[in-house]
């Protein structure tokens, strides 16, 4: 157990690693949000577009976020909202993988004209909001079956909501990534999410998915990371 004083500064290093890990993606999604409402707003009014013009316009965007070097983006893409297309109540513009595809949602398993994502967090908040969020983690059953991060940003046209743009990052290579960097600063360092769930700790008796709450880490101070809605315990 380091000392308060200690375990404070460690704590400050240990949430700009973070940080400064997570603002790549996060900066590159808003761009893309923000360049990809200019284009529906340029392409059709509300309710006009197909679901093949939406790919059309989102695929470029989605390839360009995955290829980031600086995180491993797993997937990336578009979420609409409800009246968005003519053609789909809602839709599912996404591409995945380390040599990317589009995410073919398999019709035996998921019913994809009846998925409502105002109910998953990651598209509920932006749409509550107005402003980007950061879900996770969770098991993504979704599109990759695995812990996942999502990152997702609101998309308008004309002031009205009509989807989120998104990317995954896989907890296993945020580990990968994070944990050596966060091991060299000689402390138990643990990354949580708003809500107390553990995103990832160099401790081994905190694994992904723990809950904080009533736990050994329940009464330790935490740190906020900048830019992200993630905070520091460090031990």
């Amino acid at each position: 157990m380091v000392t308060t004083t200690t375990a404070t500064e460690t704590a400050a290093r240990a949430a700009t690693i973070v940080s400064q890990y997570f603002s790549v993606p996060i900066a590159a999604l808003e761009v893309k949000a923000a360049q990809l409402s200019a284009e529906l707003a340029g392409s059709g009014r509300f309710g006009e577009l197909s679901s093949h013009q939406l790919d059309a316009l989102v695929e470029p965007h989605a390839l360009n976020i995955v290829a980031l070097s600086e995180a491993r983006v797993y997937g990336a893409g578009f979420i609409a909202a409800v009246g968005l297309l003519a053609d789909e109540r809602n839709h599912l513009s996404w591409w995945q993988g380390d040599e990317p595809k589009r995410l073919l949602l398999a019709a035996q398993s998921v019913n994809k004209e009846h998925i409502d994502y105002s109910e998953l967090e990651w598209f509920r908040v932006p749409m509550e909001t107005g402003r980007g969020h950061v879900a996770g983690p969770y098991v993504d059953y979704l599109c990759s079956d695995e812990y996942t991060i999502t990152v997702a940003a609101p998309v308008h046209i004309d002031a009205k909501f009509v989807g989120v743009a998104g990317l995954d990052l896989l907890i296993d290579s945020v580990e990968r990534q994070l944990l050596p960097q966060l091991a060299e600063l000689g402390a138990s360092i643990t990354v949580v999410n708003s809500v107390g769930r553990v995103v990832l700790s160099t401790d081994a008796r905190h694994a992904t998915g723990d809950a904080v709450r009533g736990g050994a880490l329940a009464e330790l101070a935490r740190t906020a990371c900048v830019g992200v809605a993630l905070e520091i315990i460090a031990e």
